[in-house]
């Protein structure tokens, strides 16, 4: 049986980063799909809102899967509880085929541009880094 170590000060700083970008990821969603009106959709670039428009019902579930587990581990993670590894891989996963969708299959960097790519490239990164971070943080025995 492994010890449990107490997690360095970077832990608690990246693991309440972790949340706070994950409930902004929540925010995004909720925005995206609940909240937004005719008239800031008016505002929008039209190729944007022809990809909205064109975006398959499965991709709201496969966003919330994303960003709601992102959220439970990094609340899993600030608790020190090892269930947020498989958790983190789960939001990793979703937003693997998220982006994915979005980059290829509705080919946002033709409508929108190269500019449309910097975002998600920037999540992935995310994701990848706080499954992993979280991988490290159980092998150490910071978590239980």
């Amino acid at each position: 049986m492994k010890s449990h170590t107490k997690p360095n000060t970077a832990f608690w700083i990246i693991a309440i980063l972790a949340l706070l970008w994950n409930l902004i990821g929540i925010y995004f969603w909720l925005y995206e799909y609940f909240l937004i009106t005719d008239d800031i959709r008016a505002t929008l670039p039209a190729g944007q809102v022809e990809l909205m428009d064109a975006a398959p019902a499965w991709g709201m579930v496969v966003y919330g899967i994303a960003v709601f587990s992102g959220v439970l581990a990094s609340i899993l993670l600030i608790a020190r509880k090892k269930l947020c590894v498989p958790i983190f891989l789960i939001s990793l996963l979703a937003i693997l085929v998220q982006m994915g969708h979005w980059i290829f299959a509705m080919d946002a960097v033709g409508v929108l541009g190269p500019e449309a790519i910097v975002m998600p490239l920037i999540v992935i990164a995310i994701a990848i880094f706080l499954y992993y971070y979280s991988k490290g943080a159980a092998l150490k025995g910071w978590l239980r």
